[in-house]
């Protein structure tokens, strides 16, 4: 959160309404969105913007399935504008969330890989029978995110403790395999990274071979400059490399 809220911040103050950011090339969304990662999600928001102004008149909807046919939102995106936004009855499932329920509903340490029916229904009977929906969401994300987290949770701090049946079944251990982030460093996520530095850097276009030059593996520059022209994050013409 402390990496994104500086960003956050200048983007609503240059964009305070979704016609305001439809108004601007969506490179200049991808510029403004630094080195948050997933720059493919700039192009997601300056599309859903262009389509709130086009097909909303400028203001966000609250129908959940307006929601989802906007570009970029699925099914927890929906539920978290509806809940936050709006204030109404949404499911919202991020991994703190489903955490939390597993723990103090179900008695497990962890959730399961993959969302299940029963995770589902229980979350919704949460949801729609809190009087403040939209303070039940926050909160849930809150209390796994700082207290109930995954390695070293603050079960003594936690309001819960009482009623939670994973603490009330002597807190066993999970048995979900936890899965390894690939590495970083030498990936072409980095060589993606590298080059989309450079052309947000830059007040114009820039030749091919100094965009390449950014990564010292010819091979796995190429290959990342490749994808990145294919994901319609920099485009390719007579000038050069730019954004869109």
């Amino acid at each position: 959160m402390a990496r994104v809220e500086p960003q956050w911040r200048a983007w609503m103050q240059r964009w305070p309404e979704a016609a305001d950011l439809a108004g601007e090339p969506a490179g200049e969304a991808v510029r403004a969105w630094g080195r948050l990662g997933y720059p493919r999600r700039a192009l997601r928001l300056h599309a859903a913007a262009v389509a709130i102004t086009e097909n909303h008149g400028g203001v966000v909807p609250s129908d959940e399935q307006q929601l989802r046919d906007l570009p970029g939102v699925g099914e927890y995106t929906a539920a978290a504008v509806r809940a936050f936004a709006f204030g109404l009855p949404s499911v919202v499932l991020d991994v703190n969330v489903r955490r939390v329920l597993a723990r103090a509903w179900s008695g497990v340490a962890e959730p399961p890989g993959h969302l299940t029916a029963v995770e589902r229904a229980l979350a919704e009977g949460l949801a729609h029978s809190a009087d403040d929906p939209a303070q039940w969401a926050a909160a849930s994300m809150e209390l796994g995110a700082v207290v109930c987290t995954k390695r070293e949770p603050d079960c003594q701090s936690c309001p819960l403790l009482t009623d939670c049946a994973w603490q009330n079944a002597g807190a066993p251990e999970g048995a979900v395999p936890t899965r390894r982030q690939p590495r970083y460093e030498g990936s072409d996520r980095q060589a993606r990274g590298r080059i989309m530095a450079a052309l947000r850097d830059a007040d114009e276009p820039l030749p091919r071979r100094s965009v390449l030059a950014e990564v010292s593996d010819e091979e796995q520059a190429a290959r990342a400059l490749s994808s990145l022209i294919a994901d319609g994050l920099v485009v390719q013409d007579a000038t050069g490399l730019r954004l869109p």
